[in-house]
């Protein structure tokens, strides 16, 4: 598109990866866009204010580094520069319930931190001549038309200040995280809003840094990732360990369900003892903590529901935490984010080819699609835990069932050591191929069949529905568009 052709200018609230990603698409089709921050940049790649979470391990998965990687290409390579490391076949040793999958990583990933990954986007978005941003500025409002139908800017204050200012624009997406208001503006604004839904998971964190020291520099060349995870029958932590750039490594511990990981050092080295593998601890004897543990609480996930809304105005649209927040410990924020970004654009594209009315329906329509089976599945597996319950609009379809075959399934792969199995399990929860591969009724008859759990399930099925296996999942569970996963190099079309 050429500068004639592009709409005048474009509003980003949030300068995080997903308005980021979000300003990148809309420097196509907008001849200003504006990135509105609240916090003030780091020089350097650190920890941006208002991020509690950003020290904790952060990722794309395989489709969220695709879509990246074509919006921004080469940026693993900006990342390399600065230091970090590569995954290409290291060692990777995951734990569950049901035993051990131990191989080498088959793919160039790069490991990074949040600081680092925000640092080399948004260097490479201010890049853009036409795209800026503006820092220490708070959005207390939206602009409208007269009747409430459009919105047409945002009211600013710059921190510290009392004046507000009204910015004006064509198009104003609200990319500012949990932190969003705008389910409130659009109350102000007279706009029957749906409740959200919620999913009370009481999700703890607790990360931990250390130095690589030159004596155990063969560990960070030989490892990638040591993930032990937390058993919902026994209640027990999950512990992640990985690399990051500039020999540094990171310790998490997780759980949901309210039972929180220790932020005190000494107490923290205990519970990594304590996990059911010493692999992490024995590891963690060979290098040198550089900081305490630091911790993060996420009360719930949410998800709204503004595609469900019968009034919408022109004008607006909203992406990544601001739709819809997920558990982090699945790494699906940042590849839903990028697959919204992914749907912005082929919206806009629409809107220019055929001048969609009310295009941004339609995009809020498409983003949902790609935030339905990412938390599904994140509920899925949450509701394993005890003390996790869900609350919203509707019951999740085939939820009950979901559960427990999701749980089967990870069994089934593990005790068949089976890496095709384990790794499509993987692919469907870190959103590169559709559901529909684990729920596929062969697979389904084969995982239940495969033990005595499973097959009272098969068997408690037929005789409560009466009907073939493929009418039975076709009635139980939902069915998820395909179109966010069409672009994957994973996707195989039904």
């Amino acid at each position: 598109m050429n500068d004639l052709q592009k709409k005048e200018k474009a509003i980003v609230i949030g300068g995080s990866i997903a308005g980021l990603l979000a300003a990148r698409v809309l420097a196509d089709h907008y001849a200003d866009v504006l990135i509105v921050e609240k916090d003030d940049l780091p020089e350097t790649p650190a920890t941006r204010l208002g991020t509690p979470h950003a020290y904790h391990p952060h990722r794309f998965t395989f489709r969220g580094k695709e879509i990246t990687e074509r919006l921004f290409p080469g940026y693993e390579k900006d990342l390399v520069a600065m230091g970090a490391p590569s995954s290409w076949n290291k060692d990777m040793h995951h734990m569950n319930q049901y035993g051990s999958m131990v191989g080498k990583y088959p793919r160039d990933d790069i490991k990074f931190s949040r600081e680092l990954l925000e640092w080399v986007i948004r260097k490479r978005v201010k890049s853009i001549p036409h795209v800026h941003v503006l820092t220490k500025h708070d959005v207390i409002g939206l602009a409208t038309s007269t009747d409430k139908s459009e919105v047409i800017g945002i009211f600013t204050r710059e921190r510290g200040l009392h004046d507000e200012k009204l910015l004006s624009a064509d198009l104003v997406i609200d990319a500012s995280g949990r932190s969003s208001k705008l389910a409130a503006w659009l109350e102000q604004m007279g706009y029957a809003v749906p409740q959200p839904d919620m999913l009370q998971a009481n999700i703890g964190y607790s990360t931990r840094r250390y130095r690589v020291p030159a004596r155990s520099a063969h560990l960070e060349e030989t490892w990638d990732v040591i993930n032990i995870a937390g058993q919902p029958t026994n209640g027990t932590f999950t512990g992640v360990f990985s690399f990051l750039e500039n020999h540094v490594a990171e310790m998490l511990l997780y759980r949901p369900g309210g039972q929180y990981p220790p932020t005190d050092a000494e107490q923290f080295e205990q519970t990594v003892a304590a996990l059911p593998s010493q692999l992490i601890a024995d590891m963690l004897q060979q290098l040198e903590p550089l900081s305490p543990p630091k911790g993060f609480r996420m009360p719930h996930s949410y998800r709204q529901r503004y595609e469900q809304m019968e009034r919408w105005p022109s004008g607006l649209l909203v992406l990544g935490d601001a739709y819809c927040t997920f558990d982090p410990i699945f790494g699906q924020g940042m590849t839903v984010a990028a697959l919204q970004a992914e749907l912005l654009e082929l919206s806009l594209r629409d809107d220019r080819d055929e001048h969609t009315p009310q295009f941004e329906r339609t995009a809020l329509r498409r983003m949902q699609e790609a935030i339905a089976p990412a938390w599904w599945l994140n509920c899925a597996t949450d509701l394993q835990w005890e003390g996790v319950e869900y609350a919203g609009s509707e019951p999740l379809k085939g939820i009950a069932f979901g559960k427990r075959y999701m749980d089967l399934f990870l069994k089934h792969a593990t005790t068949e050591q089976s890496w095709a199995l384990y790794g499509l399990y993987w692919a469907v929860n870190s959103l590169s191929v559709p559901p529909r591969a684990l729920f596929a009724p062969d697979m389904v008859k084969t995982v239940l069949s495969a033990s005595e759990e499973g097959q009272h399930l098969l068997a408690q099925l037929i005789q409560e529905h009466s009907k073939p296996l493929e009418d039975i999942l076709a009635d139980i569970l939902p069915v998820f568009s395909e179109a966010p996963y069409q672009q994957s190099q994973h996707y195989v079309a039904p």
